[in-house]
């Protein structure tokens, strides 16, 4: 069964669940590697493990996806900058935006932020909207957060507020010019929200790569598509149990 746990903004984890969301998160790290969503040693994924969302788990600077160890992630304060001046500092895009959103948003409890091929590739169309032709797409009918004012590489503390804020109610965030960030109560949901919100972003890029007329759901069948979803949202688990166990098959090292 999965090791998971579903923390809610009102909890502090014990120790046991801190050392199971850092196997989790460590897993994620290796599945996007597997599923070509990397980008060298860039990108970051964390996980939040006080009550009120400002002590969170990051990736380090410049390590590799592919060899994230669960004992690898630091443990970093939202509210504490000085973590820039010290010799282990997170890479500073990672910081604005991780620390920023862990520090407005306690609900999202887990933050992947990547660059997938598809997803990245609507985020540079001029309207990168998630349009609904099918049931993919439309799981993301109001739940997919549009931020088409990219500054560069997010570096500095307003383009954190900004991206923090853009997020409102939503599940995830199509970043313009960028990439893609999604949140969850777990890294399971959260890693869910990835792996579809790329296949939905593919599924619309073939489309879109055809030169022919949509089919585009109206709002009434794309919320009724989006509501369908709701049941099935623990999928997420036994998708992310079986994930692990196939890394667990070839490189069990995540768990260290």
């Amino acid at each position: 069964m999965s090791e998971m746990v579903s923390p809610t903004p009102t909890m502090e984890l014990s120790a046991a669940e801190v050392q199971s969301l850092r196997i989790d998160l460590a897993a994620a790290f290796r599945l996007t590697v597997l599923f070509d969503w990397h980008e060298s040693v860039g990108n970051h994924f964390s996980a939040a493990v006080s009550a009120n969302g400002t002590r969170f788990l990051m990736n380090p600077r410049w390590h590799h996806f592919g060899e994230m160890r669960a004992s690898d992630l630091i443990l970093l304060d939202a509210d504490d900058a000085s973590v820039m001046s010290r010799p282990n500092a997170p890479d500073p895009s990672g910081w604005t935006i991780h620390g920023a959103v862990h520090r407005q948003c306690p609900d999202a409890r887990v933050l992947l932020h990547c660059h997938p091929p598809y997803a990245t590739a609507l985020a540079s169309l001029y309207n990168p909207e998630m349009l609904p032709i099918d049931q993919n797409t439309a799981r993301f009918f109001g739940k997919l957060g549009v931020d088409l004012d990219f500054g560069g590489i997010a570096n500095d503390a307003e383009e954190g507020e900004r991206l923090a804020a853009a997020f409102q109610n939503k599940c995830a965030l199509l970043m313009g010019n960028h990439g893609v960030s999604v949140t969850g109560p777990t890294v399971a949901e959260a890693f869910e929200e990835l792996y579809f919100l790329e296949r939905a972003a593919k599924t619309l890029v073939l489309a879109y790569s055809t030169r022919r007329s949509l089919s585009i759901m109206s709002d009434d069948l794309a919320q009724k598509t989006a509501d369908g979803w709701l049941p099935y949202r623990d999928q997420a688990f036994a998708h992310f149990d079986y994930l692990k166990r196939q890394l667990d098959k070839t490189d069990p090292s995540y768990r260290d």
